[in-house]
């Protein structure tokens, strides 16, 4: 995959996918957007990769969409073309970067470094972990372009920090800090700036070094357990503890605790 919008390696298990605009605080441009679907596709069809890592180049980690394209897009609806044209660039709700993230069967965590705004925390709570850089900031930034929150903000964020919270953050466009971030939720650990990529790889490692099957079904679990009745998250615990027990790291895990040793999952 090229795409100089982007920087996407392989080491370990792990997936490093990095926003790479820095001169603009990594703003999404139509051709980031292109280069993080593909790299997301390419993380779901590579066996070999069991993490993804998701951060950005130089000061922020993304700061949102590029104000020339929103530009474009008010000039676009001044010329009369279709409201869905204007509010869905990329088509369907499906094809956007924060509904890519959260259908992936992997895990995922942002490394936050910097600025995560409008569109960027969007992405950023798409991912399924959050570790802060102490020089983070985060900010529903749409309320003071006009904007109503977009890509994904509306049903991340009351998620994570309740809708009280959530809509002091969107109402106001505030910004908060890593250490504010970290006190509501919205992240899991804060370190200093330079131990973020350290302490993030090495999280991601340890989860790349778990059963394949189990974390899979334990995102989905979770995830559906938000939402879900208690009856309806039952059936799937049931249905996807009966595709646990028949791969071979359940019984590596079995034979792992009866010998008193760490368990050395193979993925399968």
């Amino acid at each position: 995959m090229t795409n100089e919008d982007v920087i996407f390696q392989v080491e370990d298990g792990v997936a490093m996918l990095t926003l790479n605009r820095p001169d603009r605080l990594n703003a999404v441009s139509p051709g980031m957007e292109a280069g993080l679907a593909s790299a997301i596709a390419e993380v779901q069809n590579n066996d070999s990769v069991r993490v993804l890592i998701l951060t950005g180049a130089g000061r922020g980690f993304c700061s949102g969409a590029d104000v020339e394209r929103l530009a474009i897009r008010a000039a676009a609806a001044e010329k009369g073309e279709k409201r869905r044209a204007v509010l869905h660039p990329l088509g369907r709700p499906r094809d956007f970067v924060p509904y890519l993230l959260q259908s992936l069967s992997k895990p995922t965590i942002a490394a936050v470094n910097g600025i995560a705004a409008g569109m960027g925390l969007g992405i950023c709570l798409a991912c399924d972990l959050r570790i802060a850089s102490e020089e983070a900031r985060f900010s529903s930034m749409f309320i003071r372009r006009g904007l109503m929150p977009d890509n994904g903000v509306s049903y991340f964020l009351p998620r994570i920090v309740g809708t009280a919270k959530a809509l002091e953050l969107a109402l106001t466009g505030d910004i908060i800090d890593a250490k504010e971030a970290l006190r509501l939720g919205l992240v899991n650990k804060v370190v200093s700036p330079e131990e973020l990529m350290r302490a993030t790889k090495e999280f991601a490692v340890r989860l790349a070094k778990g059963p394949t099957m189990a974390l899979e079904l334990t995102r989905r679990a979770i995830y559906l357990g938000a939402s879900a009745d208690l009856e309806t998250v039952l059936e799937f615990e049931g249905r996807g503890q009966g595709i646990c027990f028949s791969t071979e790291d359940f019984v590596e895990g079995a034979r792992a605790f009866l010998e008193r040793r760490e368990p050395k999952f193979r993925g399968i």
